[in-house]
Formats: C-alpha cells, sequence, structure tokens
C-alpha cells in the first residue's frame, strides 16, 4: 500500500479461519507497516510466526479490544472464518461480550449481516477504525475480465451469468454467497455450509447434469450479498476453491468484480490454469 493511501497508525488483523487473515497481515507488512494479529482461538489456523500476535476467545470481545489498545492499534480488519457460536448456550463471556449479548440475540433473529454490524459498532464505539481486506490488499479485488489463461465459452458465460444472478438474489435474503449452475440447470446454492461444502456436495451429483475431468462443465459464482457490510465478509477465492471446483468437474468460477477477493492471487490463477478452469470477474452493469 502506497505510503500515501495509509490512513491509521497500526492495524489490527482480527484472524479466524482460513489463509485470507495471512494475506491480509502480509500485504500490511509489505508496505512497511507490521501489523497486530489477533487469533481468534479455534478458528484461526494460519502460521502467524514472525508477526506480534495473541490468541483470545470468540467470547471475550473486551480482551480483544483491550489487547489491540495496548499494541497501538487504532484500526482493525476483520478477516478469515469464523461460525456462527450458539449464542444461547455461549459461557464464560467477559463484560463487553456479556453486555453485547442481548444486542446479538437480537440481530441474530435478522441473519448475519444484522449481527456483523453490531460487532463492528462495537469496535467503532471503542475507537478503531473498522476497514475491509479489499482495503488493505487493493489488488485482490479483480477488475472485469478474464483473469487466468483460460477463456470461457459462451455456455459458460450465460451460466455464470446466471449464477451471478442467483447469487444476489439469495445474497439479498442474507442467505449466501456463492451457486453453482450447469448448462442453466441449477446445481446447488450456498447456505450456511460455505464454498467448499457445497463444492463437495456438487462433486457428489451425478456427471450426466454436471462435468468431469474430462469435460468440465458447469460455473461456481461468488458476489457479495447485496445487504452486507462489505467491509466484512466479501466473497473469498484461493487454491482451495479452484481445486474443489476441479474436483466437481466444472468449467470455471466467476465472481463479481470489485466484489471479491483473490487470496494469493498469483498461486489462485496458477491453479487455474493447471486445472483447466477459467477464473473470470463478472461486472454487474455487463450482465
Amino acid at each position: 500500500m502506497p505510503e500515501t493511501a495509509h490512513r491509521w497508525t497500526r492495524l489490527g488483523v482480527i484472524a479466524g479461519g482460513g489463509q485470507l487473515p495471512l494475506s491480509v497481515a502480509e500485504a500490511e507488512r509489505s508496505g512497511g507497516h507490521p501489523p497486530f494479529v489477533l487469533q481468534v482461538d479455534g478458528f484461526a489456523d494460519a502460521d502467524f510466526s514472525g508477526f506480534d500476535t495473541v490468541s483470545v476467545p470468540v467470547t471475550s470481545i473486551g480482551r480483544a479490544q483491550k489487547h489491540l489498545k495496548q499494541a497501538g492499534c487504532d484500526a482493525v480488519c476483520f478477516a478469515g472464518v469464523v461460525k456462527r457460536p450458539d449464542l444461547s448456550a455461549l459461557t464464560g463471556l467477559d463484560a463487553t461480550s456479556a453486555m453485547l449479548l442481548p444486542a446479538f440475540l437480537r440481530a441474530a433473529k435478522q441473519g448475519d449481516d444484522a449481527l456483523l454490524r453490531v460487532l463492528l459498532g462495537s469496535f467503532e464505539n471503542k475507537g478503531f477504525r473498522v476497514v475491509g481486506a479489499d482495503d488493505v490488499m487493493q489488488a485482490a479485488t479483480p477488475d472485469a475480465g478474464t483473469l487466468g489463461t483460460i477463456e470461457p465459452s459462451e455456455d459458460d458465460i450465460a451460466d455464470a451469468r446466471k449464477a451471478i444472478s442467483i447469487a444476489h438474489t439469495i445474497g439479498a435474503l442474507d442467505v449466501g454467497q456463492g451457486a453453482v449452475v450447469c448448462r442453466g440447470l441449477v446445481l446447488a446454492v450456498e447456505a450456511q455450509e460455505g464454498t467448499d461444502a457445497m463444492l463437495a456436495r456438487v462433486a457428489s451429483l451425478p456427471e450426466e447434469i454436471r462435468g468431469n475431468g474430462k469435460a468440465r462443465r458447469g460455473v461456481l459464482a461468488k458476489a457479495p450479498k447485496p445487504v452486507q457490510e462489505r467491509r466484512i465478509d466479501l466473497p473469498v477465492v484461493g487454491v482451495k476453491t479452484i481445486e474443489g471446483a476441479a474436483a466437481a468437474g466444472l468449467a470455471g468460477i466467476a465472481v463479481e468484480a470489485g466484489g471479491a477477493l483473490l487470496v494469493d492471487r498469483e498461486a489462485t490463477l496458477r491453479a487455474a490454469d493447471a486445472a483447466g478452469l477459467f477464473l473470470i470477474a463478472v461486472s454487474v452493469d455487463g450482465e
């Protein structure tokens, strides 16, 4: 990140599962601004060796905020997977978490986005600026076009557009961020199971309605929910996504231009090319 674009003193990366938190931390450090990494116990699974880091349970929001303040953080970035806990069964809450619990319980009835807004509001009320992973990893949100070396066919483009439209529709209901379409047939939509589990489900379907390694067909599309807070939980595509799409016999992956994150872009594109999958970014205006 250019020095002129840097708008915080120190970034705290609140790390859930997957490689995205590590990519965010590395991007911040590469710009000459070593971050502080706060790992969420039971979820963060990347190797943060070499970073200033601490681990806290999901039930200790106040403690997390205290660690971040002590580390000199004035901005935070939530990155990675943290599955929604059973709020009614949580124990061992610190004082801040206990005070927020009634708001969490009310918000949970409205969906994930409402729940996340309560969480973000708590950090903002403590003086933290909440920034998106895309604000830190500016090169990770692709512009419209073909991203790898594999070009989609006209049938693939039609599937991609339909899948993007479905992703927007279910996203408006705060259901999920992804869908799989094969020659116009909807094979799957994403809900709480996540993209990897959805792709595994597609791989278990009969081959006559999907592709295979010798004759790839179908497209996974990922797009942000129209209702969602974009500073958190943007759709993510990485090497694991490529592997899941390849195992499901798909021809490729489509994301909304400017509305998804490519984790380790070069490795992801190499994996897509090696698997024979296209990876495209679709402009919403061009649908």
